[in-house]
């Protein structure tokens, strides 16, 4: 964890009354993420409530917004021009994206807060709720508006100016932020996962429960919650060269009849619609076949390898990149021999596993709330039976001490918190800079190691 940039002086570091999530129901990654922070709040006693940025754009609206962002995506020449030519760049494009969901978004926000305390905070973890939140604030000054970017790479759509705190994964991701907002607090924090798949059940037991062979190679193939690209013909592909296949069609009813056809006549094919057993299923897989997103860091805290589809253009190909650089993963296109080939090798080589930086949801709400905290937004104000101890005396110790200090006060050692977290040993969890600088930044990936468990 390492937080760096000035801290704002803050109405809410006393008792918060709730918290707003904002997120969006662009497949089910957001979501997500989203119930991992509500979870959080929940357990600290801070009433909070999930709320969907495209409902808010209206029936109309949120169906036209979900068809033209599946539209660009099926055409990667050109969601990749909009992503890297105007969304990374900042131009006039983003900011014509930016007020027409505001037109829509922030009435709808005004709305639900104004039965608010007067000391809301509200977490936007989709880009379209970031200006709505920063803009909230604007106008209340009693609001905390903190932003958890879920991207591996920021883009313009993701920064807004008087936003208290952005939370992000790594610090090439925390740069990225600040390409747009040179001076924005940023703290980098492991990524939200939710508390099934930290508890997830040993691979011998979910096999039983699903009927997979103990000694079988089973992978679990997903692409979201709109499973994207030939899912249906790579379960066949994969099945036909002898691997057992957990397919998962998510919300794509047509592609989860098209499934449940290959099963007819594959046995190793077991297929599902949307379901709430990932984390199981994840259990009883030797690897993860999935598109680059929130799937990624639930198979990490399984502790499953990853083949990582290249079905996403634009922000999708900045993810991906990211997972390859953690290690245990390997990327192909979509196509079934692709996939099997990939899971060939992948299956083949057992790469060992880099170790998730947190071991459960109560270390990871200690590393959030730590960052918050360092922010002046401490959950725990004013509930002194949770207080402090359930922060742990290092959050506590690594983020008011540094937060917003100028260079020249900070301790000996710790003038820049992004080369290196308050804490963490010179040479242990160093990683050099993925921006390509020659100085070590503090990633939070630990340099231990594992092999798949059977």
């Amino acid at each position: 964890m390492t937080i760096d940039g000035p801290t704002r002086p803050h109405p809410t570091s006393d008792r918060l009354d709730e918290a707003v999530i904002l997120s969006g129901s662009i497949g089910k990654g957001h979501d997500s993420v989203a119930e991992a922070c509500r979870a959080a709040f929940d357990g600290a006693g801070l009433p909070a409530e999930v709320l969907d940025c495209m409902a808010m754009l209206g029936g109309r609206g949120s169906r036209a917004g979900a068809a033209v962002f599946r539209r660009l995506i099926s055409v990667p020449a050109v969601y990749d021009g909009i992503h890297f030519s105007h969304l990374r760049n900042g131009t006039v494009v983003p900011g014509m994206f930016e007020r027409a969901s505001l037109r829509q978004v922030l009435p709808s926000l005004r709305k639900r807060m104004a039965s608010a305390g007067p000391r809301p905070l509200v977490v936007s973890v989709f880009p379209t709720g970031v200006s709505a939140a920063a803009r909230l604030k604007a106008e209340h000054p009693g609001v905390a508006a903190v932003t958890v970017c879920t991207d591996a790479c920021a883009h313009r759509l993701w920064v807004a100016d008087g936003t208290d705190l952005y939370v992000v994964r790594s610090s090439l991701a925390a740069m990225t932020v600040r390409r747009y907002a040179p001076a924005a607090p940023v703290a980098v924090v492991p990524p939200p996962v939710r508390a099934p798949f930290y508890d997830a059940r040993p691979m011998r037991d979910a096999r039983q429960a699903l009927g997979v062979p103990e000694d079988a190679t089973c992978v679990l193939l997903m692409a979201g919650g709109w499973g994207l690209g030939p899912l249906a013909e790579s379960a066949r592909a994969l099945a036909g060269a002898g691997f057992w296949v957990l397919a998962v069609a998510g919300l794509n009813r047509a592609l989860h009849d098209r499934l449940r056809a290959v099963a007819a006549a594959e046995p190793r094919v077991l297929p599902f619609g949307m379901t709430d057993r990932v984390p199981e299923l994840m259990a009883a897989a030797d690897g993860v076949v999935t598109s680059a997103g929130q799937t990624c860091n639930e198979a990490r805290v399984v502790g499953r390898w990853l083949v990582v589809l290249d079905v996403v253009p634009g922000h999708g190909r900045e993810n991906t990149l990211h997972e390859l650089e953690l290690g245990a993963a390997l990327s192909c296109s979509p196509d079934p021999a692709s996939v099997v080939a990939a899971v060939r090798v992948m299956a083949d080589e057992r790469p060992e596993l880099p170790s998730w930086p947190v071991h459960s949801s109560a270390d990871w709400e200690k590393s959030f709330f730590g960052a918050l905290a360092g922010a002046g937004i401490d959950p725990y104000a004013g509930r002194s039976d949770l207080g402090p101890d359930r922060l742990g005396s290092r959050a506590m110790r690594a983020f008011p001490l540094l937060a917003g200090l100028p260079a020249a006060h900070r301790p000996a050692g710790d003038r820049d918190p992004l080369r290196r977290g308050p804490g963490v040993p010179a040479g242990r969890g160093d990683r050099r800079c993925p921006l390509g600088g020659a100085e070590p930044v503090a990633v939070p990936i630990p340099t231990c190691a594992r092999r798949t468990p059977r």
